[in-house]
């Protein structure tokens, strides 16, 4: 890697990561926050109190129909228009119907706003992994990834108790009383609070983030054109290994529509355990608010050091299809142990942190393996496709463990099959097969387009001659 462009990398690193991360860190929490509101909600909302688990779980199934409804043209605009503009208009919409979901009165209420809410994050996630294809080469991608996808564990992490000390306003805890403004519940102020932010973030990105690197005023001449030749060569490369696929084409391309499966399947193991962790640990131990918070920031700690570890060594390595598969198995099994019930609160605590770096430590090798094999408008329109229907998982997970838990009277069977769906997703990741002939392509790319070069140099410098001998 040349000087000019580690220099380049290193400049796009601090300028863009920064504010995409806490982006996607208030998007996490609006997204995620309703697995702590909904401890409080059913004892304001009658409404809530019959059938609860399966109330919550169809919250989650409107939130995703609503999510994949735009995705691929939520994606497909930041590959085609602005990604700045795209994800101004995203943050701010769904921060104002975050901020909603402090009205809700009913069940239906509460799947309107939390489809609606699908809708104004569609496009969110897939965008920023598409928009980080335009600025960091593929040695580099795996490491922007894995920080940007560090946001969620953070998320996560500090999230809890925050929500804690929110969620209490309004109640009697400990025989003391805390105060609320304009007569609202606590969990309707944390629908609030953390909604807002993402409104002013939303016009901070307006301003500050930079679509491509021929607009980053920021960057010299020489590093700028340093970049671009280097996702050129890339570009040119996946152009050489899979063709220069149609976006119709990649979506009916087997590898795109098996990684599409197996986000799915990974999916419905994250969110179903995300979602029902704080009520199934309640449901286990009997745990005050203030002590299932806290227990709650170990596993997003466990997730966050992980991703940070495999993310790293699947760009030291630049091997990408391992170090996605292995850590959901290890998670896997980690979920599976959590149904030998009469375990210690620790060890509990221990399997679900497991589990939690089995859903999160895979992202940044997952993702980089679209770009191994499509052109770049393909590759655009494929990350949304798999995110879409990978994230129909994010649905069907908490609604499968709530009506199961509403049923039997049990998390187990629910448990029990969102572990195996992770185990399906760790089998098709590892059946894959990507192009490992990279550096080899790339030399050759790089010849090609330095021959390429010359000869418009030479025609252009033969037509100089032919022009003064006219003359």
């Amino acid at each position: 890697m040349s000087s000019l462009l580690r220099s380049a990398i290193i400049k796009a690193y601090w300028r863009l990561l920064p504010l995409l991360f806490f982006s996607y860190i208030i998007a996490y929490v609006d997204r995620n926050n309703v697995s702590l509101a909904k401890l409080k909600m059913i004892n304001d909302l009658r409404s809530f109190q019959h059938r609860t688990e399966t109330i919550f779980g169809l919250g989650q199934v409107a939130f995703f129909t609503g999510y994949l409804i735009l995705e691929i043209p939520g994606t497909l605009i930041v590959e085609k228009w602005s990604a700045r503009k795209w994800i101004c208009r995203i943050m701010i919409t769904w921060g104002i119907l975050a901020s909603l979901t402090a009205i809700v009165k009913q069940p239906w209420h509460f799947y309107l706003i939390r489809f609606l809410l699908g809708l104004a994050e569609a496009g969110f996630f897939p965008g920023i992994v598409v928009y980080l294809t335009h600025w960091f080469p593929a040695r580099a991608r795996a490491r922007a990834l894995s920080l940007f996808f560090t946001a969620t564990p953070i998320a996560q992490f500090i999230s809890p108790k925050i929500s804690y000390y929110i969620l209490r306003m309004g109640t009697i805890e400990n025989g003391i009383y805390y105060r609320t403004l304009f007569k609202l519940k606590g969990w309707q102020w944390m629908y609030i609070i953390w909604g807002v932010p993402s409104v002013i973030f939303g016009i901070v990105v307006l301003f500050f983030l930079t679509d491509r690197p021929k607009d980053a005023n920021w960057l010299s001449d020489e590093e700028r054109q340093a970049l671009e030749t280097e996702l050129s060569l890339e570009l040119l490369h996946r152009q050489a290994a899979g063709g220069h696929l149609t976006l119709l084409q990649a979506l009916r391309h087997i590898k795109v529509i098996l990684l599409a499966i197996a986000y799915f399947f990974v999916v419905t193991g994250s969110y179903g355990v995300e979602i029902f962790l704080p009520t199934i640990l309640r449901d286990w131990y009997h745990l005050s608010d203030s002590l299932l918070t806290w227990l709650l920031m170990i596993p997003p700690f466990g997730s966050l050091v992980g991703m940070l570890v495999i993310g790293f060594s699947s760009d030291r390595t630049k091997e990408r299809r391992f170090h996605a598969s292995i850590p959901i198995l290890i998670g896997a099994i980690g979920l599976g142990l959590t149904l030998i019930r009469q375990q210690p609160l620790i060890v509990m605590i221990i399997l679900f942190t497991v589990a939690s770096i089995g859903t999160k430590a895979y992202a940044p090798a997952f993702w980089s393996l679209p770009s191994l094999f499509l052109s770049e408008s393909a590759a655009a329109g494929s990350i949304g496709f798999i995110n879409s229907i990978g994230n129909l998982g994010g649905g069907v997970g908490p609604f499968v463990l709530g009506i199961l838990k509403d049923r039997t009277g049990s998390f187990f069977l629910g448990i029990l099959l969102l572990s195996i769906s992770m185990c399906l997703t760790s089998i098709i990741i590892t059946v894959l097969r990507f192009d490992r002939d990279r550096q080899q392509e790339l030399h050759k790319n790089k010849q090609q387009l330095i021959i390429s070069s010359i000869n418009e140099e030479l025609t252009t410098t033969t037509q100089e001659i032919e022009q003064s001998t006219k003359f």
